[in-house]
């Protein structure tokens, strides 16, 4: 939708229809110390360092040895999350896959009260290897389970449900995949995100890296925001 703005959920920060209507200030502050983020961000050979890429980090598109990785730090009851996936996201992950590495990591917000258990979901799916269906569920149902109208969803006994549902229709275990969303395990990569991602500078969701270096969009609308980010793409990719 050309003619949607680009929203950002910032950490802590308002309401959800005040959060609808606030991203110039959050774009702004994520700007700041942009610069010697890009410094921390790389490794060796310009290589993304494991606070951005960990070992075992769940991607939508894989490439081996290629020119681009881009990281979302994401929360999956963000409305902006949410708008980025179906404006932005989900269709750069079509366009682009099989040459770029998408990475997706947990950033869950104190102010969402269901995006730790979405984020233990997507992570329970993960333990079957269905990461990536699930992540697609997640924000492919976002009506059904984040939000209650205008405001944001804290019924989390009606989400867990939904949840439930969605690993049933992806074909996981259930019970098993009820155990996972509850295990240490679980907890403990969630948190490893969190803090890799506050290290970072990270502090509103979502927040992408392109090659190690953070994402600011400039442009008022998500076409606006797409153009931008496929520019960079391909410029990285020689295209």
């Amino acid at each position: 939708m050309s003619g949607t703005k680009n929203p950002v959920t910032a950490r802590r920060g308002p309401s959800l229809n005040l959060i609808l209507t606030a991203v110039v200030v959050v774009v702004a502050a994520a700007v700041i110390g942009g610069i010697l983020l890009v410094n921390r961000s790389s490794g060796a050979n310009g290589a993304p360092d494991e606070r951005l890429v960990p070992a075992n980090a769940h991607t939508l598109s894989r490439v081996e040895g290629g020119k681009v990785t881009l990281v979302e730090f994401l929360d999956y009851q963000c409305p902006a999350c949410a708008a980025y996936y179906a404006n932005v996201t989900k269709k750069l992950e079509q366009d682009y896959q099989g040459r770029i590495t998408i990475v997706t990591r947990n950033f869950p917000l104190q102010m969402h009260p269901l995006a730790l258990p979405a984020a233990k979901a997507a992570e329970a799916a993960a333990k079957q290897g269905k990461y990536r269906e699930m992540y697609h569920a997640l924000y492919d149902g976002f009506q059904t389970w984040a939000v209650n109208g205008r405001s944001t969803s804290t019924d989390a006994a009606a989400a867990t449900a939904k949840f439930e549902e969605y690993a049933k229709d992806i074909g996981l275990d259930v019970e098993k995949f009820r155990a996972d969303s509850a295990s240490p395990d679980v907890q403990a990569v969630i948190d490893r995100d969190l803090a890799d991602g506050q290290a970072l500078g990270v502090s509103s969701t979502p927040t992408f890296f392109l090659n190690g270096e953070k994402f600011t969009p400039s442009g008022d609308t998500y076409a606006d925001v797409d153009r931008e980010l496929r520019a960079k793409i391909d410029q990285a990719l020689g295209g």
